[in-house]
C-alpha cells in the first residue's frame, strides 16, 4: 500500500488549502459571487452546456455562507496543515463530490466535471496512509 511521509502529507494538506482558498474566494461576497457566476456560466456554455440559472438573494446567501466557511477552513489548514485536518478535509471532499456528482446527473452541466474530479482526487490523496516518523 502507498504511504506518504509526514512532510509530504503536510504539503498535500497545504496544497488542498491553497486550492480551496483560490477557488472559493469568489464565493465569499455577493459582489464577487456575481462576477464568478457570470464566468462559470460562460465556461459551462463554452463546454457545450447551457447558461447557469440565475440566482436570487437566498441562493446567493447560501453560496456566500459556503464560501465564507471554506475560506476560514482553508486559512486554518494553511496556518496548521496537520494530518487530522487533512483527514477531515478528505471526508468533506467526498461529501462535496457526492453532491456534485448528484447535480451532474440531474443537470448534465459539463462545468461540474471541472470541480468534481479535483475534489475527489484531493479527497483520495488526503486519505492516504501516513508513515510514522522514525524514532
Amino acid at each position: 500500500m502507498i504511504s506518504t511521509a509526514p512532510s509530504t502529507f503536510r504539503n498535500i494538506v497545504l496544497g488542498s488549502a491553497l486550492y480551496d482558498l483560490l477557488l472559493t474566494a469568489p464565493f465569499a461576497t455577493p459582489w464577487s459571487f456575481a462576477l464568478a457566476h457570470g464566468q462559470l456560466s460562460a465556461v459551462n456554455q463554452a463546454l457545450g452546456g447551457t447558461a447557469l440559472p440565475g440566482f436570487e438573494a437566498f441562493h446567493v446567501l447560501f453560496a456566500c455562507l459556503l464560501g465564507s466557511v471554506v475560506l476560514v477552513w482553508s486559512t486554518l489548514r494553511l496556518r496548521d496543515p496537520q494530518t487530522l485536518y487533512g483527514r477531515y478535509d478528505a471526508a468533506a471532499r467526498f461529501l462535496f463530490s457526492t453532491w456534485m456528482a448528484w447535480t451532474l446527473v440531474q443537470t448534465g452541466a459539463p462545468i461540474l466535471w471541472l470541480f468534481v474530479v479535483p475534489e475527489f482526487i484531493w479527497g483520495l490523496v488526503q486519505s492516504l496512509p501516513v508513515r510514522r516518523p522514525a524514532a
